[in-house]
């Protein structure tokens, strides 16, 4: 509700809620799948439409582009660096209208991505959420979750434990040994046989070992 005219002379006005773009954060294995497909079900529930993207790098569900450790899944679209989210999510939206886009392993988004993607919310009136790791295995932000942090409407972090019962902030990567890897590239696809969600004085002491 607003007021609009002098002295005390108002109008009232209605103004529809405002689409949010949303980044629900985490280390590994802190359930952000299993919440995307949560969330998904709930709108679906209710009938109402959604879009689900992941990405295309991450290959590993042979049945479902999305699964989560306690064995949900669904399919999903999938992105690349070169695809323009604005462009075909609009796409959809025109032939069947959108009330959710939900965006998996959302730190491999681009800058531009992820404008792309506030730009559903703002000018297209549709609602995003964005599930990701906010760090690497060094402990840096990946250019997504960088992004994402820097301008989404609400931030949500999603809570893992560590083996010492505090909470797990970052993604330490093992070899086969079990051993931690210091250096190699950003990005590696793997699960608990590459990565632990430790807390911070765990995973300082890991790569300190």
């Amino acid at each position: 509700m607003s007021f609009v005219g002098a002295g005390h002379n108002w109008q009232h006005r209605h103004i529809a809620p405002m689409a949010k773009l949303y980044f629900y954060y985490a280390s590994m294995n802190a359930g952000k799948s299993t919440t995307l497909l949560q969330a998904d079900f709930n709108y679906r529930e209710r009938g109402m439409h959604t879009m689900l993207w992941t990405a295309r790098l991450d290959d590993r569900g042979e049945d479902a582009a999305i699964e989560s450790r306690i064995g949900l899944g669904a399919d999903a679209h999938r992105y690349g660096a070169d695809t323009d989210l604005w462009a075909e999510i609009m796409d959809s939206h025109e032939r069947k209208p959108l009330n959710c886009v939900l965006v998996d392993e959302a730190q491999f988004l681009s800058k531009d991505q992820v404008w792309q993607l506030a730009r559903l919310s703002d000018e297209a009136g549709i609602p995003v959420l964005c599930y990701g790791l906010r760090t690497d295995f060094q402990g840096e932000l990946f250019p997504g979750s960088a992004a994402l942090l820097g301008i989404a409407d609400a931030l949500v972090e999603l809570k893992a434990v560590c083996h010492c019962g505090r909470k797990a902030t970052m993604n330490l990567r093992v070899d086969e040994s079990g051993k931690a890897v210091k250096q190699g590239e950003q990005t590696e696809i793997g699960g608990n046989d590459r990565y632990l969600a430790l807390c911070r004085r765990h995973f300082n002491e890991a790569l300190a070992g």
